[in-house]
This record gives C-alpha cells, structure tokens and sequence, in this order.
C-alpha cells in the first residue's frame, strides 16, 4: 500500500510504529476501530482490556517501564469518560501517556450524536495538552506532537481526540455524508445546498491528505543544571558529615539512562533512600540503600539532596528534614523545587542527569568520613528488619501478612516486577518486599489511586513476558480490576495476584474505629476470590493456613510459569503493624 492510499487509522498505526511503540491497549468501540485493525497488522500487539481505566493504566506502567509513552486508545463518550481517574494518576506519576480518544464525525459535532460531548474541557484539566486534528493531513504532525510534548519538560499524559470521519477511507467517509445523508440526488435547493456544504466539508477533510510521512521519535535531552549550580551541591557533599540523598521517580524516567544514574550513585557514596518508581535503581540490596527510619535520618542530615521528589505529605511537607541541613532540591517542575519549603538551592534540571554530573564534579570522594553516620544508620536498619522478622513471628488468626511477605521476599525471581494496588497489605508489603531490578515495581504514585493492578500487571506480562509478575492485592482494591484475568487468559499473559483478605478496608478501618467508634463503610466480606479467578479462567489458590505459606507461593510460580495466571486469595490475620498510618 502506497503512502497515498493509507486511512487515517492507517496513518495514526504509522506513527504508533515509528514512535516505538509495541503495544496499544485498548476497550473496543466503533469509533476507533481503524487504529486498531491497522496497528495490528504493523505488528503492534492489540491489548484489549474489560475497563477503560485499566487501558490508561497500563498505558501508564508501559511507559515507567520502557521510557517510551503508553498508548491507550479508547472510544468516545463515557469510553473516555471511564478513563479520568487513570489519566490524572498519570498526570501526577509524571507518566508520559498517549490517549487517543474516538470522537463523533467532524460534521456532526454538537448536533446530538451519538457520544457526542465536550471531550476537549473534560480532558484539558488533567493532560499537558489537547490536540484536536481536523483533517486528515493533520494527523502525522499532531500525533509526532503529541509524543514529543508527552515526554519534554515534566513528563506526563496528552489527549489526541480522533474523530471517525478522519479514521475511515474518503469512499466510506463520502458513503456516510452523501449517499446515506439522502442527497446524492438532491430534489430541492435544501437538498443542493446541504450536499455542496458536505462537499466542502469533505474536501477540506481530505484536501492534502495523507500528509507527511511518520518520522522517528525526536531526540529530546535531557535537562542538564549550569556547572555552578552542580559545583555548589558536590562542595557541600565533600564537606558533609551526614549526607541523605532521596531519589524519586522522576530520576529514572529516561529508562536508557538508568544504569548510568545507578553508577553514578555508586560512585558519589552517599546514604540512599528510594522511592516511587526509583525502588529498585540499586537493586535488591546494597550497602548505600537504607529503606527504614527515612525521618530520623532527614532530621539528623547536614546535607539533604532530593532527586525528582517534592516536599509534599511524604516529606512532612518538608518538616521532616532538619532546619539546620543544606538543602538541595532538584526537579524538571519549576514549582516542585520549592513546593512548602524554600531550599537552600532549587535546580531546574532533570534529577537524573544532576546524579551524573554530580559524580563527574565529585569524581570519586572520601566517603570513610561518612563511616559513623553509616554505623548509625546500619543500626536503625538493621533493629527495624529485627523487629519486622519478630512481629512476622506472632501467631495470629489467619495467615499473619508479615510472615507472607517475609517469605515471598526469599522466594521472588530475580527478574520480578512487583505491581501493588492497595492499602494496608500492600503497605505492609512495601517494607519487606524488594524489587531486584530497575524499573520493577509499580505503585500508584502520589495520587494513591486503588485500581491501578490489572491495568498495571497486563502491561507488565507484556512489556516483560519472561518476567515473574507479582500483583499485590488489597480484598477491596482487587474489586476494581480483578476482571482482567479474563484479559490475561486471552492475552497469553500470567500474573501472580497475591490479594490480602480481611474483609475490611482495614486501612481506614483502623483509625475510623479508634476515633469514630464505627466501621460503618469500611467492612467486606472474605469472598472466595479464588473461585471468581476460576471464574475468569485463571487459577485460584485458597492460603488459610500459616504452614502452607511456602508451598503455596511456589505452586502460584509454577502455575504462571506455565502460562496461567493465578491469584492466592489470602486469610490474613489482623495486626497493629501499620498502627496510625493514616495519610494526609
């Protein structure tokens, strides 16, 4: 097929490929259904999902994962509106993110259509752009736009609304106006007027069309600070006696730069705390990486650097870091740097880059000055993973979640993508489970967004069909997206859901109780998730039994390394382990 046959849907499909793109996730609908016929036969994978959100999701955890943007292509109408949670998790995880959406015919905007509605101002508030082609030469550039506007500056979702009439041959578009409209034999001057208008409507649509040929992505760099600014933190570094480094997502979102970023780190010596989507830049364990007592450490610190991350309620709003340390903040968003608290230094630079040039400017320092700060941290972290490892001991009734995750933590692949989507569990989870890798663990981000693990392990199954995927389930958060078991069985995919059953929302159960004295909204029933997984066709495995922990997390592995998904409905027993939690 010649450049000067291709549809729209075709054109969009070229760009897609071109873009680097391999898989497009998607819920159905006839207005988009030209994109996914022609993406398909360019070899993109055609993900379809059971929600709308869970497109976006994945979408969203495929660009964390590869530094390329997410596709998410979703119909018009509520197929869009499905999408708005996901999309502002998106926004606030700082994920590059493409949502094509469907829309009605150009001519029939306003008119009544079917699933006609303002998709512009519904999207506007939540993306870093609209972009709203009207003609079918304009699709090439708008998407290349598109892509490159995703990824520059901080990085985060655009919406591309994609009318009908712009997707479908000019035969079948012309077909549609005039032979169906009633006046390809007009019989009246109503009748002539409306065909010419329709005429020239059509020959504005495809007047030029296809337009220019997709190019590859554009090479955006990646924000580097002024030499002073990176001289000014590395002296401050050499005459540190109790250096913190924070690294936030926002460091590794150029994924071919991250080994470099994790070399880096290494070389400069300083005491690391990970977090978001920078879990795992070091790996499973090493000896600069602390994850306990991140406060206590921040208050004592003379030197504070903070990659990628803003001081918002994960800081104590910048509270928690001393009032006496040096204070560094490096961030691609100009208001981040100084969001509730003013630095000693802001640099607008990405955090990743800063990481490199600031070991080039170091160039190798005396870390054996640091050695009792170290002494004090190793301490803290090590009485902490002490007291876990005992609590993880305690007899409870039902399977007690420290002694799950303690386990699974020595039985996890070392190419495991650990996606979590839930509360109290999954928090509990966080302090013992470690990710092995870069780029594999996957949580909601700042927005805390329940209902992002199908979307999320569907994309990761893809992104990494060798990889053991493990989806850390909340009994509530698992009944947002549970559903895409079914996804995952048509798809060929295999996760390993992992979902906490206490019949409760015990994280806000906790203190609702304690305070309110009424659980009211806040209780579940333990329902047999492992016989809805049947249900989908996946595999269900009932663990109520503490002794069984072991032997049923590796028949979940063998399971799924076969290529079914599984999900071990767990009989958790309540603890106090997370006491107080309760963010604000």
């Amino acid at each position: 097929m010649t450049m000067s046959e291709m549809d729209g849907g075709q054109i969009i499909a070229s760009v897609l490929e071109r873009q680097g793109v391999r898989q497009l996730y998607t819920l159905c609908g006839g207005h988009i259904s030209p994109i996914l016929v022609a993406s398909k036969q360019l070899g993109i994978q055609i993900i379809d999902v059971r929600d709308e959100a869970s497109a976006v999701f994945a979408a969203d955890a495929t660009a964390r994962m590869t530094g390329i943007p997410g596709v998410a292509a979703v119909t018009a109408g509520p197929g869009l509106t499905n999408t708005i949670t996901a999309v502002k998790n998106a926004q606030l995880a700082e994920s590059p993110v493409v949502i094509l959406g469907g829309a009605t015919a150009t001519v029939l905007e306003g008119r009544g259509s079917l699933q006609d509605i303002d998709q512009v101002a519904l999207m506007q508030p939540h993306v870093k752009q609209v972009f709203t082609p009207r003609a079918v030469r304009q699709l090439v550039p708008t998407l290349e736009g598109a892509f490159r506007i995703a990824r520059e500056g901080v990085p985060g979702p655009v919406f591309v609304e994609a009318p009908v009439d712009l997707l479908y041959p000019e035969a079948t578009v012309r077909e549609w106006y005039i032979d169906q409209g009633g006046v390809k034999e007009p019989k009246n001057l109503v009748g002539y007027a409306t065909r010419a208008y329709l005429e020239q409507h059509l020959a504005r649509q495809f007047w030029g069309a296809p337009g220019p040929k997709a190019h590859a992505p554009e090479v955006i760099p990646m924000m580097e600070a002024g030499r002073r600014e990176v001289e000014k933190v590395a002296g401050w570094i050499r005459g540190a006696k109790r250096p913190v480094f924070v690294v936030g997502s926002q460091t590794v979102s150029v994924a071919a730069e991250v080994p470099a970023i994790a070399g880096a780190l290494e070389s400069i010596g300083a005491p690391v705390w990970l977090a978001g989507g920078a879990r795992g830049l070091l790996g499973r364990e090493h000896s600069l990486q602390y994850r306990h007592k991140r406060t206590k450490a921040l208050k004592a610190a003379d030197v504070v650097v903070v990659f990628g991350f803003p001081l918002d309620f994960r800081l104590g709003y910048g509270r928690s870091i001393g009032s006496k340390a040096k204070l560094a903040t490096v961030n691609l968003g100009v208001e981040a740097l100084s969001m509730n608290r003013k630095p000693t230094l802001g640099v607008h630079a990405h955090p990743g880059r800063f990481i490199t040039q600031l070991a080039a400017s170091l160039d190798g320092v005396d870390a054996g000055r640091w050695q009792p700060w170290f002494g004090e941290l190793s301490e803290r972290e090590d009485a902490r993973n002490a007291e876990i490892v005992e609590q993880g001991k305690a007899e409870l009734d039902g399977v007690n979640p420290i002694d799950l995750f303690l386990q699974l933590e020595e039985l996890m692949a070392e190419d495991s993508v650990l996606v979590v989507d839930g509360g109290d569990f999954v928090a509990t989870a966080a302090y013992i489970v470690r990710p092995r890798k870069p780029l594999s663990w996957l949580d909601p981000g700042v927005f805390g967004t329940l209902g992002v693990g199908g979307g999320f392990a569907v994309a990761s199954c893809a992104v990494r069909p060798e990889a053991e995927v493990w989806l850390i389930y909340g009994d509530g958060s698992s009944g947002y997206s549970l559903a895409e078991i079914d996804t995952c069985v048509r798809r060929g995919l295999a996760p390993i859901a992992l979902i906490g059953n206490d019949g409760s929302w015990q994280q806000i159960a906790r203190d609702q109780v304690e305070i309110l004295g009424d659980a009211c909204g806040t209780e579940l029933r333990r329902t047999a998730y492992h016989t809805v997984v049947e249900g989908y066709g996946g595999r269900g495995l009932l663990l109520d039994d503490p002794a069984k922990i072991g032997e049923t997390l590796r028949e979940a592995q063998a399971i799924a390394k076969a290529g079914t998904p599984v999900a071990i409905n767990v009989m958790i027993g309540k603890t106090d382990f997370r006491k107080g939690s309760l963010s604000m």
